[in-house]
Order: structure tokens, then sequence, then C-alpha cells
């Protein structure tokens, strides 16, 4: 197997004779932490429902651990998509992310404490911790989309947190898509960036390397917004 955990081909992604993002190629690296990056309205959640079994591209290939996602048998693909546990678990509450801080989410943890749970939790707070505890067990690669939205400053901190530890604990590849840029710059080491007007990719790096050395005027406006001058 390739160090790559997902390679995008010449993806065009569309709904109807709407293209969505056309001629996408990038790869996902094992244990990265990889942002889809842009503006609203650009796709990017577009492009992560390709990649967890929920869109099929108009055209070109999605490799995953060095297989044709999309040129799978239907049997095939759905239990590979079983190893990309968070496409059912995106959205993150900030009582679910307290579970999941309080619980201290990392390989090692996780099996010491199986089958404990904190007594004082509610009956949903403990339904999402159970399936956060499952989640996290073994995963192959995990997707969060836009986990940090409507947390306070602290609890996305522990989230950011959170995140760097599965990747060094479980040895995680991560694929994030975000409008945080503090949380982007903390956490991600790769990335792409889509843009709406072009509908495709218009720049590939970390979130810290775009901005700091990027000139597409597009992206280093998106970037320097965490950062003003």
């Amino acid at each position: 197997m390739s160090d790559a955990r997902i390679q995008v081909r010449d993806v065009t992604l569309s709904y109807g004779q709407r293209t969505v993002q056309r001629d996408l190629n990038f790869t996902v690296r094992h244990g990265s932490v990889f942002a889809i990056m842009g503006g609203s309205g650009c796709g990017k959640s577009t492009v992560l429902k390709s990649l967890i079994g929920l869109l099929r591209p108009a055209a070109g290939t999605v490799l995953i651990n060095d297989e044709d996602y999309w040129a799978l048998a239907d049997d095939r693909r759905a239990e590979k998509s079983r190893r990309f546990p968070l496409q059912m678990f995106t959205r993150l509450g900030a009582d679910a992310i307290s579970v999941l801080v309080r619980l201290k989410l990392s390989f090692v943890g996780l099996r010491m404490a199986a089958g404990k749970m904190p007594a004082d939790l509610s009956g949903g707070m403990r339904k999402r911790a159970g399936i956060a505890r499952a989640l996290a067990l073994d995963p192959d690669i995990l997707f969060l989309d836009e986990p940090s939205a409507g947390l306070d400053p602290v609890t996305s901190k522990r989230l950011d947190d959170l995140i760097l530890e599965l990747r060094s604990g479980l040895g995680a590849t991560i694929v994030l898509v975000s409008h945080d840029l503090p949380s982007l710059f903390a956490t991600c080491d790769d990335g792409i960036f889509l843009d709406a007007e072009s509908g495709t990719a218009i720049a590939h790096g970390s979130p810290k390397a775009l901005r700091d050395g990027c000139e597409n005027p597009v992206v280093r406006a998106f970037m320097e917004r965490a950062a003003p001058t």
C-alpha cells in the first residue's frame, strides 16, 4: 500500500447539470490532518460527500487506500465506507465535544475505559459518547465537517487538542472541512483551497503555508481574515 490514504484524480462533481467543482487533483497522506478550505458555497461539503460515498463523481477517480472507490461493487464500497465512521457524526455540538474531552478519547484511553462512562451524563449525551467511543477505536480515516461550528473559544480549543490527540494516539488520517481559521492553523498540515467562481482548486498546502506564502489574492484575502494587518 502506498503512503496515500486518498488520491483524487481529475474529479468533477456535479448536481445534475450544475458543476460544483471540476478537475480536482489532490492527495491525503497517511497520518495527515488535511483541510478542505474555501469560502461559503464553493463545494467543500460536496467534495467531502464524494469521499465518504454519498456523491458519485461525474468524472475522475477517487482512490481510497489504493482502491478505486467508485469502481467497487456496491457491497464492497459499503464495507469500505464503514471504515469512515464520522460520516454519520460530522457536526459535533458543544455537549458532544464536552463528552469527548471528558472521556479523553485516545486509543489507549478508550481501550482501558471500555464499558465505562461518566454516570452523570444525560441519555442523549451517553448515546453520543458511546458512538464517539466506538468510532475512535480503530478508524481508517476520520471526516469532520465544520466540527467547531457554534462552539465557544475554549471548547473549540479543546476540540483542536482532541483532533491532534487522535492523530498522534491513533495515527489517524483526518479530513477536515472548516471555516474556523485558528483551528485550521492549529491542526492541519496540508490542504486544498476551493474557489467558487472558477469552480476548481486554486491552491494546495497547509493553512499556515497558504496564509504566509500564497500569492493568489482570493486565498490571501480568506486567510488574512484571521490575522488582519
